[in-house]
């Protein structure tokens, strides 16, 4: 067994205190983005582990590509008919987590998902690339293929039977919205007294500030 107990280090980069936090969670998500991004050394500072509960009992995190947040929440895109589809579908209840190593800092949503409304799925399907388009008609997300090489002739097939026309999106791929629940922002700390603060929206749809024991 390999022993990585030596694996470690301080957290000294920053603090995270009621004094100086807004007093809703997307304004401060908002700041944290920023600054991650201003610091030109996270290639995908959008990049976040979205986790299901599966169809199988077993939960489930894969990383994907955040695209749109506002006070509303926060959007993905995928395919609906995905393992991933299918888990939101029976259990909307998701956990969206960043970890900005270079900040140091950590932020993990607990919402709701609910399928975004076609007029936005297709404003963004229409501004992908047309490679990124026909890959979503093409792949059968999560689905079991003999080999690359039949994803590889359809897209061939798709390329030409496209070629000069429009794409239009399919009804199987679109965005999700997650609307948060609970937003908790840890930042690293030394001697892992690390500063963790936790929003719980309440029923007035205002949030609770809480600062959780590292």
């Amino acid at each position: 067994m390999e022993d990585l107990s030596d694996y470690r280090k301080s957290y000294e980069k920053s603090e995270l205190l009621e004094t100086t936090i807004p007093e809703d969670p997307i304004n401060l998500f908002h700041r944290w983005f920023y600054e991650t991004e201003a610091q030109n050394n996270v290639e995908e500072v959008n990049a976040m582990t979205v986790s299901t509960l599966g169809l199988d009992g077993f939960p489930k995190a894969r990383v994907v590509l955040l695209k749109k947040f506002n006070e509303e929440g926060f959007i993905f895109y995928t395919n609906y008919e995905s393992e991933k589809g299918r888990a939101i579908a029976a259990h909307p209840q998701v956990c969206l987590s960043f970890f900005w190593h270079s900040m140091e800092r950590q932020v993990i949503i607990k919402g709701i998902a609910e399928k975004t409304t076609a007029s936005i799925s297709d404003g963004y399907f229409d501004s992908r690339p047309t490679g990124s388009k026909l890959g979503a008609i093409v792949s059968n997300q999560s689905s079991i293929i003999a080999s690359r090489l039949v994803l590889e002739e359809k897209l061939t097939s798709l390329e030409h039977s496209f070629e000069g026309k429009e794409i239009p999106r399919p009804d199987f791929w679109g965005g999700y919205l997650v609307r948060p629940v609970a937003v908790e922002f840890w930042q690293g700390r030394p001697n892992r007294l690390h500063d963790r603060i936790r929003y719980v929206l309440q029923e007035d749809y205002f949030w609770k500030i809480e600062r959780l024991s590292p």
